[in-house]
């Protein structure tokens, strides 16, 4: 699994050895096997030893009301929702196909045959790689921002199936030098796909009300998107059956024609507004185990 902690690693739990096991059993053992073991063995020592369930708990409590039983329930299957997806992951690597349902598919679609580039916006909720085996565009490059710090194991795996999705992969850097990719592939009218729910590198943020509390978001995506006026969608992925995932695909509305600093706040207000509708559907599937929210809970 990734690592949990106060400070987010990001990186999947592991060695590249137990990483290449694990894909040879899954491709001969029912991944439900895994979701057992885990939610026996796994999450209850999760749950006791990483602060990612009283952080889980704080957010069922406080952000979705609910009471101190539902809220301590909600964190332990929210752990083993987590688990699952970590494992569906390594069983698609492993070759395992899950059933995919498309919400707003045109809107992409409409998107990628036009010669323009255009950004898509992530989150850290349910499994947005699966869009990656989806969403495909034969005429144009999809770029993703990823995490430049994950194991060899995981970026390798990762690399197999998108070279054959046209597909590349940008590591965020220290140094900030992805920005530069990122401008290179938007001036080559390329789609770049970005997370804006947490903030790597870059330290500026925006800040947002985003299910009643105060949260920084990153203000780069919200930057790269309106320093040329791009059209803009929100893609969210949420596990919707043990085997089946959906993927709404939603345009971001925003006046090109207003301010800079406008275009900016509509545009990162349209976006919280999908994300507040996907999660408040699926308040299970939040996967951010961080202190999110500015004020302590």
């Amino acid at each position: 699994m990734e690592g949990i902690s106060e400070e987010w690693s990001g990186k999947t739990f592991g060695t590249g050895w137990m990483h290449e096991r694990l894909m040879e059993m899954l491709r001969i053992v029912d991944v439900r096997i895994f979701y057992g073991f885990t939610a026996i063995f796994v999450i209850p020592f999760c749950l006791v030893f990483n602060p990612s369930g009283r952080i889980a708990y704080d957010y069922f409590r406080h952000r979705h009301n609910y009471s101190p039983l539902k809220a301590c329930w909600s964190a332990y299957k929210n752990h083993c929702l987590f688990g699952e997806i970590v494992i569906d992951r390594f069983a698609m690597w492993a070759g395992r196909k899950f059933q995919t349902t498309l919400v707003g598919y045109d809107k992409f679609r409409n998107l990628a045959v036009k010669e323009d580039a255009f950004i898509q916006l992530s989150a850290h909720i349910g499994n947005y790689e699966v869009a990656g085996y989806s969403l495909v565009a034969e005429s144009k490059r999809f770029n993703a921002l990823v995490f430049g710090g994950e194991k060899e194991t995981v970026m390798s795996n990762r690399k197999k199936i998108f070279d054959n999705q046209n597909i590349n992969m940008i590591p965020i850097r220290e140094d900030m030098s992805h920005i530069f990719e990122i401008n290179a592939c938007i001036e080559n009218h390329e789609t770049v796909s970005m997370p804006a729910d947490r903030i790597h590198g870059s330290k500026k943020s925006i800040e947002k009300t985003f299910l009643g509390e105060k949260a920084d978001f990153p203000l780069g995506p919200f930057q790269v998107a309106t320093l040329k006026g791009l059209d803009t969608l929100a893609v969210n992925v949420l596990k919707t059956g043990w085997n089946a995932y959906t993927i709404y695909v939603t345009e971001l509305p925003y006046d090109k024609n207003a301010s800079r600093k406008e275009q900016i706040a509509q545009l990162s207000d349209a976006y919280i507004k999908e994300l507040e509708t996907r999660i408040k559907e699926h308040p299970i599937q939040w996967f951010n185990y961080f202190r999110f929210w500015k004020e302590p809970t």
